[in-house]
């Protein structure tokens, strides 16, 4: 019988399903980081960054993201590749960084600064949502007191238009953007927003700082210099929202501070991750894990 491919030929095909290495495409600088396949199934994944996402970027793929299970796997590569490493991406996940310490020792760990971002976004986007809720809950109030007094329910218009409840989730975008990335209109929301809630923009100029620090700083005395300073404005705002940023950031501050060295970022993981999602939809989804993994390889690894 022919086939198309030589998917039954493949020499590792037997534990595609379970983890497939490619150490030939191991480089000094690395990213690790874990999706998923198919119905939620996770993998981990490690990439080299010099590849840029071509040929030859793929290193591991293992199944999971249990650590005690993925490093046997990876220290069966021969200790004269992974202790040419020098560099390695993550995000704060404890697991990738024991996967990381143990099977790459001489490698320096970065956090990424977007996940360590992101933590700061998120905080600002609880405490909109948080304003949110009160709002809805005023509005009810509000409603039910119209009906007992037997008079029409007339909500609030503020002056673009929006009603309180309105302008707290219509301004979720623009509180990721930068004020110089925003629309006339959001600038007019922003201005009502931050007039009838100015807790929330002390919150988005902290969250806008921190990645100002990350945009514009060079040189790792000055970041560690500028994130301390950053780490004590947080503690004194009080935010509850901020405090798993303030604690995240405390216990991966080294990591966090390496990024200034080489300004290197997972964005390489990231963007892979993408690539394999729309492998996927290519696919109209995954119905064999190692047929996918084998079509993937052929193209990446």
């Amino acid at each position: 019988m022919a086939f198309l491919s030589n998917f039954y030929e493949w020499d590792q095909k037997d534990h595609s399903a379970d983890w497939l290495l490619f150490p030939q495409n191991i480089g000094p600088y690395l990213s690790i980081d874990e999706t998923s396949l198919s119905q939620g199934e996770l993998y981990t994944i490690l990439t080299n960054k010099e590849a840029k996402g071509k040929k030859g970027a793929i290193v591991a793929i293992l199944k999971g993201v249990d650590a005690d299970k993925i490093i046997p796997v990876l220290s069966t590569i021969k200790e004269t590749k992974r202790f040419k490493v020098k560099e390695i991406t993550l995000d704060m996940s404890p697991t990738m960084a024991k996967i990381a310490r143990k099977c790459f020792p001489k490698a320096t760990q970065v956090t990424d600064r977007f996940h360590v971002q992101q933590l700061a976004y998120d905080a600002v986007q609880e405490m909109r949502i948080a304003y949110r809720w009160e709002a809805i809950d005023l509005e009810n109030k509000e409603i039910e007191l119209s009906r007992t007094t037997k008079k029409k329910y007339i909500p609030d218009i503020l002056e673009n238009g929006d009603t309180l409840k309105q302008l707290l989730a219509r301004s979720r975008y623009l509180l990721f953007k930068r004020e110089s990335k925003w629309t006339p209109s959001q600038h007019r929301r922003a201005e009502l927003l931050f007039r009838y809630y100015p807790s929330l923009e002390e919150a988005y100029r902290l969250a806008m700082k921190l990645g100002e620090i990350y945009h514009t700083v060079k040189d790792k005395g000055i970041g560690f210099t500028r994130l301390a300073k950053w780490y004590d404005e947080v503690e004194k705002s009080g935010f509850k929202s901020f405090g798993v940023v303030s604690r995240s950031i405390q216990n991966n501050y080294q990591n966090i501070l390496n990024f200034f060295d080489n300004r290197h970022t997972n964005a390489s993981a990231e963007s892979f991750n993408a690539k394999i999602k729309a492998f996927r939809s290519c696919f109209r989804g995954v119905r064999s894990i190692p047929f996918f993994l084998f079509r993937l390889t052929n193209i990446y690894a």
